[in-house]
């Protein structure tokens, strides 16, 4: 068993403490493409289970019991996988000899993770407990972990370098997208770790975009956000550029005010902080940049108690990155989310500690289904100039996003080669 493998396997049973209870985790089957016939979804493995294997093997089960240790059941290849997708053995018991395993620890308190067996009954509620704490367990990358974030992010530095001689007018966003996504092949990529977001003028103030045949246009904000996978480990990127054409002053302001804050907020990520402050500390600067650009009227403090600063900022700060785009974010146990605007869209509230690897992502757009609700506009009368901001409706929006791992000293920024100046992000 790869070393690893076998230390993160140790790391859960201590985690989990458990005496005589059993866990099964399961890999999970191939999903059918609705009207499809045979064809199924490519088999990703769930995280949970391939994080304690290392594996990619549908039907398969990882059992643990606390008194006799771990036990990988595979089941048997058939001669259909072997001829049409040259499957092969995986080493392993088998697979059917798993019921007597069970059988002989019956009346054992069962808990199941990952993909439940089919048929099987066990305690939900605790099952759902041991998942936390393997969570939590995860969320600090080993040194396996990392070398593949390092491959996967330097994957996205080559293809970043692509953008510039991509982006210009009469382009489309698709077109973009295309070449984008080749780049991560070329550079080793197994596939898009998410998504692939390419959001011209307006599009850009929506933030899960897909790609359109919209062409760019002169002067256009063009948003990119998106990242291969290797190895099942994710690079999560936005850069923001401006196309040419037209007067770039706003452009200009805009991104200086999102650049140093994001910055700052990379600054913050130090062993031991509170991701929620992290996010709440990008908030003040958001507020602050918007109040000194005339859009937002009041202190930094208040506008942000009065949650203001999130019709421009309507997400969280970031979110944990590893095995999948959003490896085991969430909330330290016994957190709950916050029902407040400004909060309720973090997707981590915990303390950072070494070996995590969180995106910081700051945006602040111009979102008609935000800033043209009457709601919104008769609440923060007095604390947004309205008549400037509908001027801008069209502007879309910037997000500056890169991986940072969390270390014993100063923060790593895992895509810092992937430019972000001004005069990057202003194409000539």
């Amino acid at each position: 068993m790869d070393a690893f493998i076998e230390r993160r396997r140790e790391r859960v049973a201590a985690a989990w403490g458990l005496s005589d209870e059993i866990v099964l985790i399961g890999a999970g089957e191939p999903i059918g493409i609705p009207g499809g016939a045979d064809q199924t979804y490519p088999f990703i493995a769930h995280a949970e289970y391939f994080w304690l294997t290392g594996r990619e093997t549908p039907g398969a089960i990882l059992a643990y019991d606390p008194a006799s240790g771990w036990v990988d059941f595979v089941p048997p290849v058939t001669e259909a996988e072997r001829v049409w997708e040259g499957r092969e053995d995986v080493e392993g018991t088998p697979l059917p000899e798993l019921a007597g395993w069970l059988a002989a620890r019956r009346g054992r308190r069962v808990s199941a993770l990952g993909v439940p067996p089919a048929g099987l009954r066990f305690d939900g509620p605790r099952s759902e407990e041991l998942r936390t704490a393997l969570t939590h367990a995860r969320r600090p990358k080993d040194e396996a972990e990392i070398a593949l974030l390092r491959r996967a992010n330097a994957a996205s530095v080559r293809a970043y370098a692509a953008l510039p001689g991509l982006i210009r007018p009469g382009v489309t966003e698709r077109a973009i997208q295309v070449e984008l996504e080749a780049e991560f092949y070329r550079a080793g990529g197994d596939r898009t770790a998410y998504g692939t977001i390419v959001a011209s003028g307006p599009n850009a103030a929506v933030l899960h975009f897909a790609p359109t045949a919209r062409a760019v246009r002169p002067g256009d904000v063009v948003l990119v956000d998106a990242g291969p996978e290797i190895g099942r480990y994710a690079s999560d990127v936005t850069r923001t550029y401006r196309a040419p054409g037209g007067d770039d002053g706003f452009f200009r302001d805009l991104y200086a005010v999102t650049l140093a804050l994001q910055e700052r907020a990379v600054a913050r990520c130090t062993k031991g902080a509170e991701w929620r402050d992290v996010h709440l500390g990008a908030a003040l600067d958001i507020a602050a940049g918007l109040a000194g650009l005339g859009l937002l009227r009041g202190s930094a403090e208040g506008l942000v108690e009065r949650d203001a600063h999130a019709l421009f900022f309507p997400h969280g700060l970031g979110h944990l990155v590893g095995l999948g785009v959003r490896d085991a974010s969430g909330f330290l146990p016994g957190r709950v989310p916050s029902t407040r605007p400004g909060l309720s869209r973090l997707r981590t509230d915990l303390p950072l500690e070494p070996g995590y690897c969180i995106t910081v992502e700051p945006g602040i757009y111009f979102i008609r289904a935000l800033l043209g609700n009457p709601a919104h506009r008769e609440r923060y009368r007095d604390a947004v100039d309205w008549s400037r901001v509908d001027g801008l409706m069209d502007f879309g929006g910037i997000r500056i996003e890169d991986n940072v791992l969390v270390t014993e000293g100063a923060p790593e920024v895992l895509t810092a080669a992937i430019p972000k100046t001004l005069e990057s992000a202003l194409l000539a």
